[in-house]
């Protein structure tokens, strides 16, 4: 890999953490609007650009748009674990502060190491198991167990939904093993999750101010430059090289929450911080060895 490809990769990882980050602040500044229509919106507009990215290609080679055999099983089972995380990751958003939600997501490697060895066939080792508790752990010291309901459900849901992610990736590896485009799993899994949405929303509908309405547009469009920003990364650089930079979004999500919100980490969600993405780093560091 050249290096000036590693220099675009490092480019579009850093752009993908602050888009996602920035997605944070305008879901939480949308303040009372039910987390299930924050969804809706975030999954609607990562719709339209991945069926728009879909179709285009499509012209070109028709054979993008379909659903190979045999991977629509894995498909389905990304949507699923995809929306969960959504479900999870929003709901965090609305009552935690944006890094500790963004923490919990950050969650997801672990969980799709831990399912790789299931769908994949992928081996565990001690180190990847000891990576795996070392991440509990850190879990642990953001969610703060006790009997503080307001703290700790929005922390569990928070950790549901960097499971849910770290699953959906783990079936988005399989589906690559299937051929599937990139935009077709995106336009799948985006209109899977907007299905999910819609009842809720459609019975339980909160009006919206314009500002709302704005925050969670502008949230939406940040949560598709975030996805694009991804497939950019990982295109120009191997995984290998640049996946840890995508946990700069903590960093992005820690200052924004500061100085838009006042937020700030107490001393046991840094030192969760600390241990998971130590984890991380060791990891990482551990597969370039590899």
């Amino acid at each position: 890999m050249e290096k000036s490809n590693f220099k675009r990769g490092l480019f579009f990882i850093l752009l993908s953490s602050f888009c996602f980050a920035l997605m944070g602040v305008f879901v939480h500044a949308a303040g009372d609007v039910p987390f299930v229509q924050k969804t809706l919106f975030r999954n609607l507009i990562a719709f339209f650009v991945a069926l728009t990215m879909l179709l285009i290609k499509g012209r070109k080679d028709p054979s993008v748009i379909k659903i190979p055999r045999g991977s629509l099983k894995y498909l389905l089972l990304r949507s699923i674990f995809g929306s969960i995380g959504i479900f999870g990751n929003f709901y965090a958003l609305d009552r935690l502060n944006i890094a500790d939600a963004a923490m919990l997501n950050k969650m997801s490697p672990f969980f799709s190491l831990l399912l790789s060895m299931f769908i994949l066939g992928e081996k565990p080792t001690l180190a990847s198991v000891l990576s795996i508790a070392l991440a509990f752990v850190g879990a642990l010291f953001v969610i703060k167990p006790s009997m503080d309901f307001s703290h700790v459900i929005p922390a569990l849901a928070g950790f549901a939904g960097g499971m849910g992610a770290g699953f959906a990736y783990a079936c988005v590896r399989k589906c690559h093993t299937y051929n599937v485009q990139g935009f077709l799993i995106i336009a799948f899994f985006s209109a899977f999750s907007l299905l999910c949405a819609l009842p809720s929303t459609i019975l339980f509908y909160s009006p919206m101010t314009s500002r709302q309405f704005l925050f969670l547009l502008a949230a939406g469009l940040a949560a598709a430059g975030g996805q694009l920003g991804i497939t950019g990364a990982y295109f120009n650089a191997p995984s290998s090289k640049i996946s840890i930079y995508e946990y700069t979004q903590i960093i992005f999500s820690a200052l924004l929450g500061f100085f838009l919100f006042e937020q700030l980490p107490d001393a046991l969600s840094l030192l969760g911080y600390t241990v998971i993405i130590g984890t991380a780093v060791f990891s990482f560091l551990r597969s370039r060895r590899s």
